[in-house]
């Protein structure tokens, strides 16, 4: 099965596809299998970091898969208790994955709970040097975003956060727009109720899950989205959302399922 082409946003160093695997908790084989199904089934963009413990087995899967490199994103991420020792960090996870770049780096979180100028400025060096394509962060408030731009001229790409109908804030989406910081979304279905009214009647109305509701309205509001599942047949559902698409009407009312404008990591 080879699914359609998920659609991508403009990142520099490349194009970034709006629906990646996200592969927190996956560990060991079952991490692995989850890869490569995924990449079997269509997906080109895998989501891990160092934390996470299987970056190994990621680069494994990858270099199995029959897929070029190239034609894969791959995200990692920089644990907090590591800033100031970027380099060895990022070297250690390309030998992990089996890659001589990453196409996106985050930092997972503002180290010690600050925006950290300094880790940021080394970020923009190794990405310079050719490491890493594109670089954001994870966790950073509106506020930490604009002191990194204050520090070194230059906004992160992306900033990953908790994302889903009951986490939508308009004022949060237009805040990193005016910044041209994109979003990446994760925990969408953990933090989802996916029995709320709203959501299965939409679903109903489109012969779909619940589920397949909230992956499809992040897509409509361009905000990347990474669910995790090491189940074949979650993983092609998730990627199942490319065949049906959400009415305007549709994304309105989920999006009145969320937090006032003006709320979270303003």
């Amino acid at each position: 099965m080879i699914a359609a082409p998920v659609p991508a946003l403009a990142l520099r160093g490349g194009d970034i596809p709006l629906l990646g695997l996200g592969t927190w908790r996956a560990v060991g084989a079952e991490a692995e299998g989850a890869v490569s199904t995924a990449l079997e089934l269509g997906y080109r963009h895998l989501d891990t970091a160092t934390a996470y413990g299987n970056e190994a087995e990621v680069g494994r899967a990858l270099a199995a898969s029959g897929v070029s490199r190239a034609d894969v994103f791959v995200t990692s991420k920089l644990p907090p208790d590591r800033a100031g020792h970027e380099r060895r960090t990022l070297e250690r996870s390309l030998t992990a994955l089996g890659t001589t770049y990453l196409d996106l780096w985050l930092v997972h979180w503002p180290p010690n709970g600050a925006a950290t100028p300094a880790t940021w400025a080394r970020f923009i060096e190794l990405r310079d040097e050719g490491l890493v394509r594109a670089i954001g962060v994870s966790n950073y408030s509106v506020a930490q975003l604009d002191e990194l731009v204050a520090a070194t001229g230059e906004a992160p790409a992306v900033n990953q956060i908790p994302w889903s109908p009951a986490d939508f804030d308009a004022g949060l989406l237009g805040s990193h727009a005016a910044r041209g910081v994109e979003i990446a979304g994760y925990s969408p279905l953990r933090r989802s109720d996916l029995t709320h009214p709203v959501l299965t009647d939409i679903a109903a109305r489109h012969g779909v899950s619940p589920a397949q509701v909230v992956l499809r309205w992040h897509l409509e509001s361009a905000v990347v989205v990474l669910p995790k599942s090491v189940h074949r047949e979650r993983i092609a559902a998730n990627l199942d959302v490319l065949s049906f698409a959400l009415e305007a009407a549709d994304v309105a009312r989920i999006d009145a399922l969320g937090v006032s404008t003006g709320g979270r990591l303003a």
